[in-house]
């Protein structure tokens, strides 16, 4: 799967929560999006440095509250895949170790079932 096959089929599936989806999906949606809004980002604070407009930071704030969906969907399907529970997706909430415990959790390869 190509990296912007995942991020679009990511964004296609922002509401199923059924389903799976590989690492290789997960992980290629994650950095296009992150890349995404920062490159976004950089370039809307320049043009608001340079114009003192704030509309393209409006947009950057836009996306980013868009993206939240794909990226709770993705996220949930990539721990069903993993062989876990959807409510694994709590862990994060833990301070310092939840994040780490997280990102292990969503290395795990998929479970044959």
């Amino acid at each position: 799967m190509s990296p912007l096959e995942a991020f679009i089929r990511c964004w296609k599936k922002s509401f199923t929560y059924g389903g799976k989806a590989t690492r290789e999906e997960f992980w290629w949606f994650y950095l296009i999006d992150l890349v995404s809004i920062w490159i976004l980002g950089m370039i809307a604070g320049a043009v608001s440095a340079a114009t003192e407009s704030f509309a393209l930071m409006i947009l950057v704030f836009l996306y980013s509250v868009a993206s939240i969906f794909p990226t709770l969907a993705v996220t949930v399907r990539r721990l069903r895949d993993s062989g876990k529970e959807w409510t694994w997706i709590f862990i994060g909430i833990i301070p310092f170790i939840g994040a780490i415990w997280m990102i292990i959790l969503l290395c795990q390869p998929s479970v044959l079932a």
